[in-house]
């Protein structure tokens, strides 16, 4: 069984001076789904496309985009789980889980396991006079997978924050800030999100083995973080940071352990080689573990001068897969 995750950039039908048309992306995104060859894909940064029946009251949303790339491939039919908002997909970065598999069951989480928190910006302009909800803009999406053997997977697709720094009022203008504090107060803003959902994403695997002290499950995304930062940390359960032993059986496995450090990397970045695209797996499924592989031979630095996004039809980030023996 090969079951991979995916960020496929702003998948998305208009084009403009920016970005690359959708008939561009179709046969190089095409070409990458059927190399990738999975079971089970975890997709993120799945826009979703208005219907003529949508309004700001009643939003009504499909993803033709991603139907667009995928029709004519083995994923045409998978069974289907994405992220909602009104019973509807999302305008932008749906979390998307196509399977083979049939879902028994598929859930979202924002907020759910962790109450809005309370705070209050230092550097806005003007000065904010009380304290603000904060909470994560993007759902965990979690699918319950029934496999062949009869047995359960659980599936968890995330999109954590990313690293550009939150808005700040009076600190911005454009892409450009007014002060270096107002920047680090919205760059830690963004890291309490990311960590806040990596916590989220822990107390619901916590709860999964509460249920089921052996289940299967799959944490896996673009968590815009690299092996050792703390939301990888904080989702894995360590005994070196719990020492408990006791928790030994609840320790999730990174699979990029088992790629050669030369090839550990799904996205460039000023010309830095960075493992932003991560798949996390229980100790039950580490028995049927075979390997690990990035298909990165064709990524770009869209970081660099001129390197528009237009250019590049591909996605900036390079899909992640790992096989088991089941």
């Amino acid at each position: 069984m090969r079951i991979a995750t995916f960020n496929v950039e702003n998948l998305d039908t208009p084009a403009d001076e920016t970005n690359p048309s959708l008939n561009q992306r179709v046969p190089i995104l095409k070409a990458a789904f059927e190399r990738i060859n999975a079971d089970i894909i975890c997709l993120q940064e799945v826009h979703g496309q208005e219907t003529s029946a949508h309004t700001s009251h009643n939003p009504s949303r499909v993803l033709s985009a991603l139907d667009t790339v995928l029709a004519g491939t083995q994923y045409e039919h998978y069974h289907r789980a994405f992220t909602k908002t009104q019973n509807t997909p999302y305008d932008k970065r749906n979390l998307v889980i196509l399977s083979k598999f049939e879902i028994e069951a598929e859930y979202q989480y924002r907020n759910d396991h962790i109450a809005k928190l309370s705070y209050r910006k230092v550097t806005a302009n003007p000065p904010e006079m009380r304290a603000k909800d904060l909470s994560w803009e993007r759902p965990i999406l979690h699918a319950k997978l029934l496999l062949p053997d009869g047995s359960k997977l659980h599936m968890i697709n995330l999109h954590l924050k990313s690293r550009l720094a939150s808005n700040v009022a009076g600190q911005k203008n454009g892409f450009s800030w007014h002060s270096a504090a107002g920047w680090a107060e919205g760059y830690f803003l963004s890291s309490i999100k990311r960590v806040g959902q990596a916590l989220e994403t822990r107390i619901l695997v916590d709860q999964i083995f509460d249920a089921d002290p052996d289940a299967k499950i799959v944490v896996c995304g673009d968590f815009n973080a690299a092996p050792g930062e703390v939301p990888i940390e904080a989702m894995t359960g360590a005994v070196e940071n719990t020492n408990n032993l006791n928790l030994r059986d609840r320790v999730l496995i990174s699979c990029s352990r088992n790629i050669a450090d030369s090839t550990k990397f799904s996205h460039l970045h000023h010309g830095q080689k960075n493992l932003l695209d991560h798949m996390l797996i229980s100790q039950s499924l580490l028995t049927c573990f075979i390997s690990a592989e990035i298909h990165n031979e064709n990524l770009h630095d869209e970081s660099l001068p001129f390197s528009y996004d237009s250019k590049y039809p591909e996605s900036d980030h390079a899909p992640f897969i790992a096989t088991f023996n089941l």
